[in-house]
């Protein structure tokens, strides 16, 4: 014979038992509630952002001065002497010219005044030198307006760095551009850290 504090203890296991259950059950709303929060939220990139999974590419400049790699799969475009690689918001620049001595603080001003004639809505102009794996580079950042998009019309404001490497009177120069806000520190830091002079 079951005794009565016996039974309440044996009901009270039987109702937890049974509310535990049913907070477990697919569908109920504590699950979903708990299922939410477990559920991480995608990631949301600002325009322009460069994907972690970007793959690159090796290219050579016509004259064959120097190699450097690309984001794979962009569109490829001729502009004078330059090669031109673009997707959506971001472009990358790539020159091969002659210089007689290897560019200096003072000598990017003047790069500044012309980069500033051509340039729409530029602001800055801050130079300073960078080190990379091909050797120091002169480097040159500001921001422009980019070209209006074909369909909307709408331009924005893109952050540029302009970087000149020098040897033995030849110059690399890479001017990579993305629209400000857009987080693309390491994919502009592998383009210009695989810039390698031909032997």
């Amino acid at each position: 014979m079951i005794t009565l504090p016996r039974r309440l203890a044996c009901l009270t296991l039987g109702l937890t038992a049974v509310i535990t259950l049913s907070a477990c059950q697919p569908g109920s709303p504590n699950a979903t509630a708990s299922a939410a929060q477990d559920k991480p939220s995608p990631e949301v990139n600002p325009p322009g952002d460069i994907p972690d999974n970007q793959v690159y590419v090796p290219f050579t400049v016509p004259g064959g001065t120097f190699t450097v790699k690309v984001p794979e799969g962009w569109a490829q475009s001729q502009d004078g002497q330059a090669t031109v690689f673009t997707d959506k918001l971001n472009t990358v620049r790539i020159e091969a010219a002659s210089a007689s001595s290897a560019p200096t603080t003072a000598t990017a001003q003047a790069e500044i005044a012309k980069i500033k004639a051509s340039a729409q809505g530029f602001s800055g102009g801050q130079v300073s030198q960078a080190q990379r794996k091909a050797g120091p580079a002169i480097l040159i950042t500001y921001q422009e307006k980019s070209t209006p998009n074909a369909v909307t019309g709408k331009a924005v404001t893109d952050a540029v760095e302009h970087y000149t490497f020098w040897k033995s009177g030849h110059e690399a120069v890479l001017t990579l551009s993305g629209p400000v806000g857009a987080d693309n520190v390491d994919p502009w830091r592998t383009i210009t850290d695989s810039v390698q002079w031909a032997p």
